[in-house]
């Protein structure tokens, strides 16, 4: 049990009706996981307002109500926390709940487009391999040092954050890297945390469905950097043009990487090919099995952060040339037909051409590069004929598919894509709706040293369909096709 006065601490209050005085045993935002004595906070979400649940909260045994609104009526037992917020309180109350322990911890923020999984995965590979114990919050998993526990957002819930950083907290490590995306920093899930440092890998076209404009999309990420504390750097790319906005109102000691213009941190790629990048950083070699312009960022964030947080420079480039790719990004198998298949989460226009752009400076031109992709249902639908474009100008062909079509219908996703297609293009193109009867095509279309690209879904093992989600990776079904050919 614990005060609720205590864990109230630093939240912005309107008015209070009843104790603070009282013991609190834990804190919920869902109702329906309320058991005695415990803490309701009244979220208004994009589909459900809370403030509709806080009489069944209540009637489930809930001692304190946190509220945007107080109720008409009020229950004599119960005490009612009129705040400004509740994304932004339910922050600050999980942080004070569980001993505020982002105070404890070398906590790094990664926020961008494009790069936050890998930059942040990587950092935990680096660190680990360096001998420290460490943290990961990403897209793909949550790491307690060895221990693995399964993510299902890019940045989870405050509470789901601090009781992570608490049991790292507990396990003495030292250092924990967490992806910020901008639904979390938008929803005021980082608020709170403190944070040694942060990481802007660049911005693109994503997530206007929930910004809107691209403008407030920039600003979300921004008020991340606006609000780092002086003891915090900022780490940002300045070939975006955006980079150095994000640095403008930050307190933050400031520090800029870059490949193609000035930088503290700079980068030269020597040698591109399959088997990874030569990289010539500020004055130093070093080799990585990573490949890409892409991952020639990637890797620079990584070396210049791991700088920022003391460790030697040499030691930093030794560890940098043992990293291995991080699942689902530019993950790739040579069948015994030397057919190259490459799974990539790209599913920004961005993204997609980086990658494909990518492959394109490798290959010899000999060979033909199919594409399979397709876009997410109930996301950001400007993007689709976009995509259809890109894949369709830097691929050879093209099989447009379902990604993860949710509440949508699948042949409308793939219609819009399609729309991007310009008339020079469209015989390169097919459409197969079934993901793994595309997949089974690119395989049989494939010859020996051809090169197959299955973009968008990259690390996860499900797609989801109205309402359900079923089983499947593509790394391994594009693994069993590719055998099944070589019988």
């Amino acid at each position: 049990m614990i005060a609720l006065k205590d864990i109230l601490y630093k939240v912005t209050i309107n008015a209070v009706v009843g104790s603070t005085l009282v013991d609190v045993n834990a804190i919920h935002f869902d109702s329906r996981h309320i058991n005695t004595n415990d803490v309701f906070v009244a979220i208004k979400g994009t589909l459900v307002d809370g403030h509709n649940y806080i009489e069944k909260a209540i009637e489930k045994g809930a001692k304190a109500v946190v509220c945007e609104n107080l109720p008409q009526t009020f229950h004599s037992d119960v005490t009612y926390v009129e705040v400004e917020n509740t994304s932004q309180a339910l922050a600050y109350i999980a942080s004070n709940y569980y001993g505020v322990p982002s105070e404890n911890l070398k906590l790094v923020g990664v926020t961008g487009t494009n790069g936050k999984t890998t930059v942040a995965t990587l950092l935990y590979q680096l660190f680990k391999k360096a001998g420290f114990k460490v943290g990961l919050l990403s897209t793909v998993k949550i790491m307690v040092d060895n221990k693995e526990y399964k993510a299902t957002h890019t940045t989870p819930d405050s509470i789901t954050i601090n009781k992570y950083l608490k049991e790292m907290s507990d396990e003495g490590i030292e250092f924990c890297f967490m992806e910020a995306s901008s639904h979390g920093i938008h929803q005021y899930r980082t608020e709170g945390l403190h944070f040694e440092g942060g990481i802007f890998t660049n911005i693109t076209h994503d997530h206007l469905d929930y910004h809107k404009t691209f403008a407030e999309y920039r600003d979300v990420k921004k008020s991340f950097f606006d609000k780092l504390p002086s003891t915090a750097f900022a780490l940002v790319n300045v070939d975006d043009k955006n980079g150095l906005v994000m640095l403008q109102n930050t307190q933050a000691r400031k520090y800029t990487y870059a490949l193609k213009t000035y930088a503290d941190f700079r980068v030269q790629i020597l040698e591109n090919e399959f088997r990874g990048l030569l990289l010539k950083i500020n004055e130093s070699e070093v080799w990585t099995r990573l490949i890409g312009n892409f991952n020639a960022y990637n890797i620079l964030a990584i070396y210049g952060t791991a700088e920022l947080l003391g460790l030697p420079k040499n030691e930093i480039l030794q560890l940098i040339s043992v990293l291995e790719s991080v699942s689902g990004r530019f993950q790739y198998l040579i069948s015994s037909e030397n057919i190259t298949a490459i799974v990539d989460y790209a599913h920004t226009p961005d993204a997609l051409k980086n990658v494909l752009e990518t492959i394109n400076s490798i290959r010899t031109k000999n060979e033909e590069l199919i594409t399979v992709v397709g876009c997410g249902g109930d996301r950001d639908k400007t993007k689709r004929p976009t995509m259809g474009n890109i894949a369709s100008t830097l691929s050879t062909k093209v099989i447009f598919t379902s990604d993860n079509p949710r509440s949508e219908v699948p042949e409308t996703i793939i219609n819009e894509i399609e729309k991007g297609v310009e008339p020079h293009n469209v015989k390169k193109v097919v459409s197969i709706v079934d993901r793994k009867q595309a997949i089974k095509t690119a395989c049989q279309l494939a010859k020996p040293n051809d090169i197959i690209l299955i973009a968008g879904k990259g690390h996860e093992t499900y797609q989801e369909i109205k309402g359900e989600r079923f089983d499947f990776d593509d790394y391994k079904i594009v693994q069993e096709f590719l055998k099944q050919l070589q019988k």
